[in-house]
């Protein structure tokens, strides 16, 4: 699973000219399931990600989680974090199936949501339009 996080004062997901998630200051997460990821993997990084110390505290360091700040998430799925590149085109070999990349997407949501968060998401295998506003710019990579 690969996740790139990156810290915004607001975001939003469009599909087909309807919002289907929004949020304020917090985390836009965009993920990726590659083949054999696990449940286990989900639930690790989901509580890394939420637990993460990446808002700034009233000094602007980073330094404070998103529960501490009131902070939301807006979770995109992104099979092409798994592209493979060597050529012009990109092949997405490594990239799970995408029937247990819902099932693996919707439980990572799950998890996200059971924390106690606001959580919002787009949508699985949809053409989606993401507007953001970087705070920082802070973007950071987590894989398991």
């Amino acid at each position: 699973m690969r996740v790139v996080i990156q810290r915004v004062s607001k975001a939003k997901v469009t599909v087909e000219r309807v919002v289907v998630g929004e949020i304020g200051k917090g985390y836009l997460v965009f993920v990726g399931f590659k083949f054999g990821d696990t449940v286990e993997e989900v639930k690790r990084l989901t509580g890394k990600i939420v637990n993460l110390r990446l808002m700034a505290d009233e000094k602007e360091d980073i330094n404070l989680d998103l529960k501490t700040v009131g902070g939301e998430i807006l979770v995109v799925p992104q099979f092409t974090l798994y592209a493979e590149t060597s050529g012009r085109r990109p092949y997405f070999g490594a990239a799970e199936k995408p029937e247990r990349a819902k099932e693996l997407f919707n439980l990572f949501i799950t998890e996200l949501k059971n924390s106690g968060l606001k959580v919002e998401a787009g949508k699985f295998g949809g053409r989606m339009s993401v507007e953001l506003t970087n705070d920082g710019p802070v973007t950071l990579i987590l894989e398991s």
